[in-house]
């Protein structure tokens, strides 16, 4: 790996504005694949049925046993439109990551896509947004760890304090112990390396699936057609309202981009790993919602927020039942907080390698070559978040800075297809330039109809965001200090062949 240039500050020789519109050639991307900023290598072990299983564990199960109760009280009988409308937009976004990740198969996905064609600002931005989008859905994923816990509990009627088992708010809570004990596990886990989590990930997707087609035929058993009538009772705005929400559902499927340093093949397997995770995931995601409405009419979900196991319970009064089901979700949250913590390390170790954060955060351990420091700091902060946050501000905080970091990378798809026509793609997005537009488009939408608290806190965050790339991202960026170096050797050749003439 080439020694990356000094630290100097490279505001001293760019105005602001140019800095902003620096990027980073694709070609450099790849060179530095696979090194740490601060030493160390990373493996690379993963085979396309590992990064699916990436995509699908950080996927497959957010909407369903958290979210889902809170969203049919917000689009009646038809969340399952709310679903396919936001997996729709997802699949769209999903086809241009999948394009981006066959051309530039590295570790910090939608960052480094947006660096290689829009520039550091707007990169930095990206980057910012995936820190939201990553730390706040792990964290948000793990509160709903203290539900099912309560659930599990209950089949062998104990009892656990309300105060331990829920975030701070109405419920009673004061600090949600197993939202801090699933993040926790996850990171020791991490930290022994991406191969052992990442089988370990595997066992728990196969069986979480399970659970969910266990959970189909059991509801469909008590299917009555009609709990869908009326179809629309919130009206068409309450389906666009509980889509925005259940946009929140899919965003795991980008996991897998951020293993492209490790991916045996990521040319070729990244884009069919992405693709194959959002059939599998909309597909499950659909059947359990039709399945869950058919059972109990819509209203019955106001309230719920373990709703699935409840379901259950009341359709077939056996406790057994509850158990298996209660342990399937527990497995679900556990693997998606594996997955999703996975991707927010590996997009600081590529931020950290361009100067954004801290050289720490690059650090590889020579033996397993994962950033182990920087899973310690990054799983510390979530858990803490975890225990202390409620879910709905979470979830809604994740979907807004998710929705436009997707906005990016559809844009840097039509950016290399007119200014890098001959980069090598293993994958290309169908009906280009229609595909990637929709997408924006899409994301646009779904923005629109989030709430304006979770606007204004978006809004908070770029304001911290812009703070922290001026006091430290703008001072210590290496694409930067990169261009300045080679400016002043350009003006001392410039001077050394003016002082040859005048001689």
């Amino acid at each position: 790996m080439p020694t990356p240039p000094p630290r100097t500050r490279p505001g001293n020789q760019l105005t602001l504005g140019r800095q902003l519109l620096l990027r980073k050639d694709v070609e450099a991307l790849d060179a530095e694949a696979g090194h740490g900023s601060g030493g160390g290598t990373m493996r690379r072990t993963l085979g396309v049925l590992q990064l699916t299983m990436i995509s699908v564990g950080a996927t497959l199960g957010t909407g369903i046993f958290v979210v889902l109760g809170s969203s049919v009280p917000l689009a009646g009988p038809a969340v399952w439109l709310s679903f396919t409308i936001a997996g729709i937009a997802a699949l769209l976004a999903a086809l241009s990551y999948a394009e981006m990740a066959g051309a530039v198969p590295v570790s910090g996905s939608s960052y480094s896509y947006t660096y290689a064609t829009m520039g550091e600002g707007l990169a930095w931005i990206c980057g910012w947004c995936l820190i939201l989008e990553y730390g706040v859905s792990v964290a948000a994923i793990a509160v709903g760890a203290g539900e099912y816990v309560n659930e599990l509990a209950g089949t062998f009627n104990v009892e656990l304090p309300a105060a331990l088992t829920n975030p701070p708010g109405p419920d009673g809570g004061v600090f949600n112990i197993p939202a801090v004990v699933v993040v926790l596990l996850a990171m020791v886990l991490l930290m022994r390396g991406a191969k052992e989590s990442v089988t370990v990930n595997t066992v728990l997707v196969f069986l979480k699936i399970a659970v969910l087609v266990f959970f189909v035929v059991i509801a469909f058993s008590a299917f009555h057609s009609g709990n869908f009538s009326p179809l629309l009772p919130m009206g068409t705005a309450g389906v666009s309202a509980a889509a925005s929400r259940l946009f929140f559902s899919y965003i795991g499927f980008d996991a897998a981009s951020t293993a492209g340093e490790e991916a045996v093949n990521p040319q070729r397997d990244l884009p069919r790993a992405i693709i194959a995770s959002m059939a599998i995931v909309t597909v499950l995601y659909i059947l359990v919602a039709v399945a869950a409405v058919g059972a109990k009419d819509w209203q019955w979900f106001i309230g719920k927020e373990a709703a699935l196991v409840q379901v259950l319970e009341e359709i077939t009064g056996q406790a057994w039942v509850a158990l298996v089901f209660s342990v399937g979700a527990v497995v679900a949250i556990v693997s998606i907080v594996i997955t999703v913590l996975y991707g927010q390390t590996r997009v600081l170790v590529a931020m950290s390698r361009d100067g954004m954060v801290p050289r720490v955060f690059g650090k590889l351990h020579p033996r397993t070559g994962t950033p182990v420091l920087n899973t310690l700091v990054t799983g510390g902060v979530i858990a803490l978040t975890a225990g202390l946050v409620p879910l709905g501000e979470l979830a809604d905080a994740t979907s807004i800075g998710t929705l436009f970091a997707f906005s990016l990378v559809s844009l840097s798809v039509i950016y290399l297809r007119r200014n890098r026509p001959d980069l090598p793609r293993t994958f290309r997005v169908p009906l280009y330039p229609v595909t990637p537009i929709l997408a924006v488009a899409g994301c646009v939408f779904l923005m629109a109809n989030l709430g304006g608290s979770t606007w204004i806190v978006f809004g908070l965050w770029m304001v911290l965001g812009a703070c922290v790339y001026l006091a430290y991202g703008r001072r210590c960026s290496t694409v930067a200090a990169g261009h300045a170096a080679g400016h002043d050797e350009a003006n001392a050749g410039n001077d050394a062949g003016t002082s040859r003439a005048q001689h």
